[in-house]
């Protein structure tokens, strides 16, 4: 089972970059964040004939955005809201050989990691204690095949980030932030994928801001898109990859696909 998560920034302008990697990479299922469609508007067609025929699609006008496309078909499709909030975040399929996957938009909490002056970092905060506190509520960690996908936005180890010291208080890598995403993490036990191929030693990055006037040359990324397996499903882990190469493309996303590979 070939899983790929992708913060694809607005899916019908990036809808050929979709195409070009779902023929490329030839992926079961692909979850998407920040759609930015309503769901009637959602390019739900042009995935079809691909292959993708089973579509889980939840998403706002001009905001936020998820969304999971398959070749293999679902047995239960679900949201779930978070912080009280409509924006639409997250969505929750369940495959019919039982394994399943959450796709999470986390929000990006804007400039100023302070909640008492940024409502946008306090809710990110929230955000993630809610998730600690939904998967932990399940009877089940240990023994249900589950896997967690998404942008997370945060970049939680020390090189996951080009400078840990130059990052340590700008959004996405702060102690409060990678200390609350260590308590989603401990919340199911999950497993962090691209770190059980990539010691913890090494640089990776899956995201390059449009600020940088040649992303590859100054290689100041970050990891913030992960996929977590549950313990049930460590004994399946194959392979792990994220392409770097598709930073580069024309019009591209600033994030890049993370693959995992499970032999089930």
């Amino acid at each position: 089972m070939k899983l790929a998560t992708w913060n694809i920034n607005s899916v019908r302008l990036r809808i050929g970059l979709v195409a070009r990697f779902l023929k490329e990479h030839q992926p079961d299922a692909i979850a998407l964040q920040e759609t930015k469609v309503i769901n009637d508007l959602f390019p739900a067609d042009a995935f079809a004939r691909l292959g993708y025929v089973h579509q889980a699609v939840h998403g706002q006008k001009g905001y936020h955005g998820v969304a999971v496309l398959s070749r293999l078909p679902f047995r239960e499709k679900t949201s779930h809201e978070f912080c009280s909030n409509t924006d639409c975040r997250h969505i929750a399929v369940t495959f019919e050989n039982g394994v399943e996957l959450h796709d999470f938009y986390v929000p990006a909490g804007a400039d100023i990691p302070d909640p008492a002056v940024n409502p946008k970092f306090a809710h990110k905060l929230n955000f993630l204690r809610e998730m600690a506190g939904f998967f932990a509520r399940r009877k089940d960690r240990g023994s249900h095949p589950m896997v967690l996908v998404g942008d997370l936005n945060v970049a939680p180890l020390e090189n996951d980030v080009w400078s840990h010291r130059q990052l340590l208080d700008v959004v996405s890598h702060t102690p409060v932030e990678t200390g609350l995403l260590a308590e989603v993490k401990a919340s199911f036990d999950w497993i962090d994928v691209t770190r059980e191929f990539v010691p913890p030693s090494e640089k990776i990055y899956s995201w390059w801001s449009y600020r940088a006037s040649d992303w590859a040359a100054s290689d100041r990324g970050r990891r913030l898109d992960h996929i977590w397996i549950s313990p049930a499903l460590k004994g399946a882990l194959a392979a792990q990859t994220i392409v770097r190469k598709m930073r580069g493309w024309q019009k591209a996303s600033d994030h890049v696909p993370v693959i995992a590979e499970l032999t089930l």
